[in-house]
């Protein structure tokens, strides 16, 4: 039978699957976390002791949303680079464990039922849930690099596209698969090596070296036409269950980004055309989601002002806010507010210039500002008037825009959402100096575009309340 022939591949997870299997395990060391917590709590009650009863009535609302805030605080820890890096995971869950610790001393001390709050329910859902989800990723980082669980791919085409994904699979530490080496036509390549990785034959030994490297993923990186060779040895290969994807693919799941000088123009359209095209039920729930955002931001904003505008003051003077022309959606020039970071007429010359990550001409309190990003809270004003968005690229002036739209490819594609207040670039790059940064930022802006959610927007709202308690805001 043509089933018996069919190959067996490595035991593998797409970059989807394995987030998934993260916030599962997550997820029931979460809820173990709070049994054990509640345990340990009630063994200091001598009346009800561990019991249903101990639960209806000890436990208040609050303490059920344990969990799940937990789980919340996490949400830097899902990226899946972080998630495979033990030292990152350590240190991202003593973070998370501090935050918490402190959060509950500061409504302990502050509130006026200070009997409402157990000691011994908290510290123990937080220590069990501190060892539990180190215990869990420590299993998962050791699954995760385990040889035997780990894809073998071979690449199929040696060229520009070739290289790309070679040095992508050398930046990731640790390596996200086994990268066994590459196949190409060109036969001047063949014996040859491309980033240290062996290009082996061409696309008539494609089968046989899939068969002799136990191979479990073909990645097709070919930069020109395919042969009608190539192409049927590529269908023989899927038909005995090994995985075939483009580059361009898996790119995107592993950097989170879209490689952009590696795309033609059949790609756009269907990405940006098709695929990016936002269903009205995303449109609504975006603007309702802006909508509650930017009155929340307002009142938060509204109480520490009084504050601000008097460090503002006393370091530099007025004024205390600025306005500057930035473009929106389909290139609509708006204006955007902010508090004064930068020293007065810092661009005297009245020319446009890019911020820098160590800018001389930002104030002593401009820097305070920036790395806890209140100087965007007055934008919040913006997103409320519909100009921008709480998620997407970053508002640029017309003649940055002007600029870059003449160096990097699909620059101007940006414009066809709102601008945000944060965005999947600004958590994931920091500054943007020079021409290859702005690149960089601008393959994640279209990887926004191309996958925006309202899923999406959430977690990239979360992971910016992260950033600002952490103090990593540029």
């Amino acid at each position: 039978m043509a089933s018996e022939n069919l190959r067996q591949p490595v035991l593998r997870l797409r970059p989807s699957e394995q987030k998934a299997l993260i916030v599962l395990g997550d997820v029931i060391a979460a809820l173990i976390a709070f049994l054990g917590g509640v345990y340990f709590w009630a063994s200091a009650d001598p009346f009800l002791q561990f019991s249903l009863q101990f639960f209806e009535k000890r436990l208040q609302g609050w303490y059920y949303l344990l969990p799940f805030i937990w789980l919340v605080m996490l949400v830097e820890l899902y990226d899946l680079h972080r998630a495979a890096n033990w030292r990152k995971t350590v240190r991202g869950l003593m973070i998370v464990a501090a935050i918490g610790l402190l959060a509950y001393a500061l409504i302990f001390f502050t509130t006026n039922e200070p009997n409402s709050l157990p000691r011994r329910g908290v510290a123990g859902f937080l220590v069990l849930a501190f060892v539990l989800t180190l215990a869990w990723r420590f299993i998962y980082i050791r699954l995760y690099t385990s040889q035997g669980l780990m894809g073998r791919v071979l690449v199929v085409g040696a060229g520009e596209n070739g290289r790309s994904f070679a040095q992508m699979v050398n930046e990731l530490l640790p390596a996200p698969f086994n990268l066994i080496g590459f196949i190409d036509d060109d036969l001047e390549k063949v014996g040859t090596s491309l980033e240290g990785f062996r290009i082996f034959a061409g696309s008539e030994r494609l089968l046989e070296l899939v068969e002799e490297f136990n191979i479990s993923d073909v990645v097709v990186a070919i930069t020109g036409e395919m042969r009608g060779q190539t192409f049927q040895a590529l269908l023989d290969t899927q038909e005995r269950g090994v995985e075939v994807t483009r580059m361009r693919t898996i790119y995107e799941e592993l950097m989170g980004r879209v490689p952009i000088h590696h795309l033609e123009s059949d790609w756009v359209i269907r990405s940006f055309v098709d695929e990016a095209r936002a269903s009205g039920f995303y449109l609504i729930a975006s603007r309702a989601l802006d909508i509650l955002a930017a009155l929340i931001g307002l009142l938060v904003f509204a109480l520490m002002l009084p504050f601000l505008a008097l460090a503002i003051l006393l370091d530099d003077g007025w004024p205390i806010f600025y306005t500057q022309a930035r473009l929106g959606k389909g290139a609509k020039e708006f204006e955007m507010l902010k508090l004064r970071t930068m020293i007065k007429n810092a661009e005297a010359d009245g020319k446009a210039q890019v911020a820098e990550e160590h800018d001389p001409r930002v104030t002593r309190v401009g820097h305070f500002l920036r790395r806890t990003r209140l100087d965007e809270f007055p934008q919040f004003w913006n997103v409320l008037r519909g100009e921008m968005s709480m998620v997407g690229p970053r508002a640029e002036r017309a003649e940055l825009v002007a600029k870059y739209q003449k160096k990097i490819p699909f620059y101007r594609a940006r414009l066809m959402v709102k601008p945000g207040l944060t965005g999947w670039a600004q958590i994931n790059y920091g500054y943007a100096s020079t021409v290859e940064d702005t690149e960089i930022k601008l393959e994640y802006d279209l990887y926004y575009i191309k996958h925006r959610s309202v899923w999406m927007d959430i977690l990239v709202i979360l992971r910016t309340i992260t950033t600002v308690l952490s103090r990593k805001g540029r």
